[in-house]
């Protein structure tokens, strides 16, 4: 069956018709994709099915759609629901959920990662990964606030909302999002934004990815790059509560123009406490910012300041300060990619206000464990405060700091506890880009009080559920 043949069909798919599905016919499909159909059995399958965690590798999808363009997307989508089958939206893979693949059809936007730019917007495909994006943006003099994940792709990223190192100055990757192309449900390709489809582009800026369509394309308004400072400082594990209470009142009040997180965290047995950032601006400038933290907390046992292009300062934070844009991938998404696939369990809250000393108390406790285990604290505030939180579907505008408990591996046993035992505290608010599925609260968790509209927004877009994650709205 051709393309504009599958399309047609969409009409009388049996399964709108409440009709048993037929045989998915993959071999149509196949010859319906410009992109690449690779299916269980054949040489590329096992490279295909891979996600970035090596956790979800026992899933075996019915097939990896690469598609090469929209119309490939609407393919696939009508494909799927042809046969009853499952779609499974892929941009970077990095779900922590592993919900970028399934039993059923994985539509795999990867090779749709043009990046370029125009008249102060980025254009950037839906699945150009963040490195290539700050690559190729830099040549350009510009860039956007994304995150330091080096191979997520800018389409989970911006859809669930995109807390990132210059956010503080610039916002949320999806606050400067001012349009997306995305194909729904039924095939449709639509241009969101603040005049078409309001309500669709509303959603596409913090409720997450997979939940209503499949991207392609964003246009953000990008920013205009210099030099920039780097800087990590570590102090002794003794002075680990007292770091937590300096830097949660420092950081989230800093000027816009400097972003931090702090570390907490035992890594080879070996216990550490590390406050990194980055400042837009001299090391001069720096050290007066950095002057009330050392007050209160004295001089770090080790310090490290870079002055440095903007693109280094990205590729330092990737942790591929030694590696070209190209390395800075995992084998097979370039012919030198050079980074590895990593399995790991993590959870998260936010913070909408300073812990208490009992709550510093336990939670350095509990990364004191035995084990090898962080906890990540990212400053918020700035920009992304000033921003209302019905304005976009990402709800946690007051949270001063995100927090993520990341432990290697994928048991699961400390990252659960800290969570459960942090909540007292902190609640239950949670990022839909670390996505758990532990949690059984995650509408309000994820989304707040912006969780009825984006139901809404689901029931006009998706009324048959055809994107149907375990934790969609």
């Amino acid at each position: 069956m051709e393309r504009r043949q599958l399309l047609q069909a969409m009409a009388l798919s049996p399964v709108l018709l409440g009709a048993a599905a037929p045989p998915p016919d993959w071999a149509g499909l196949r010859r319906a994709l410009k992109g690449t159909l690779v299916r269980p059995g054949e040489r590329a399958y096992d490279q295909a099915r891979r996600l970035f965690s090596p956790a979800h590798d026992r899933v075996r999808p019915g097939g990896v759609a690469y598609c090469a363009n929209a119309a490939d997307v609407a393919a696939c989508l009508v494909f799927a629901r042809r046969s009853g089958l499952a779609v499974h939206p892929r941009s970077g893979g990095h779900s922590y959920a592993g919900w970028s693949t399934g039993p059923g059809l994985v539509i795999d936007v990867s090779r749709l990662n043009s990046v370029g730019h125009r008249d102060g917007r980025a254009i950037v495909g839906a699945g150009a990964k963040l490195i290539d994006v700050y690559d190729r943006l830099a040549r350009h003099g510009v860039s956007i606030p994304a995150g330091t994940c080096p191979t997520v792709g800018i389409a989970g990223l911006a859809l669930g909302g995109g807390l990132g190192v210059v956010s503080r100055k610039y916002g949320l990757t999806c606050d400067t999002l001012e349009s997306v192309q995305l194909v729904t449900a039924d095939g449709r390709l639509v241009t969101a934004d603040s005049t078409h489809h309001a309500g669709l582009y509303w959603a596409c800026r913090g409720g997450g990815g997979g939940n209503v369509g499949v991207a392609v394309s964003f246009t953000f308004r990008a920013h205009p790059v210099g030099r920039v400072t780097t800087f990590f400082l570590h102090w002794p594990w003794r002075k680990a509560a007292a770091t937590l209470k300096a830097w949660q009142d420092w950081a989230p009040a800093a000027p816009d123009s400097l972003w931090s997180n702090l570390h907490l965290g035992r890594d080879n047995g070996v216990l550490d406490v590390q406050v990194g950032g980055l400042y837009l601006g001299p090391p001069a400038e720096l050290d007066r910012l950095l002057k009330p933290l050392l007050a209160k907390l004295g001089a770090p046992s080790s310090r490290h300041v870079k002055h440095t292009t903007h693109l280094d300062a990205m590729m330092i934070m990737a942790g591929c300060a030694r590696l070209s844009a190209s390395q800075c991938h995992l084998p097979g998404q370039t012919r030198d990619g050079r980074l590895s696939r990593t399995a790991f369990a993590a959870k998260s809250h936010f913070a909408y206000r300073p812990l208490p000393a009992d709550g510093r108390a336990a939670l350095v406790d509990w990364v004191a464990r035995r084990g090898e285990h962080t906890v990540l604290m990212d400053a918020m505030g700035g920009a992304i405060a000033r921003t209302p939180a019905s304005a976009t579907a990402f709800p946690h505008r007051a949270a001063l700091y995100s927090l993520q408990y990341y432990s290697p591996g994928t048991d699961r046993t400390w990252v659960r506890g800290t969570h459960a035992a942090m909540s007292r505290w902190l609640g239950e608010h949670a990022y839909v880009n670390y996505i758990d599925p532990d949690l059984t609260s995650w509408r309000p968790a994820y989304y707040g009080a912006n969780a009825g509209r984006l139901a809404e927004v689901k029931a006009a877009y998706d009324p048959d559920n055809v994107f149907r994650l375990p934790q969609g709205f």
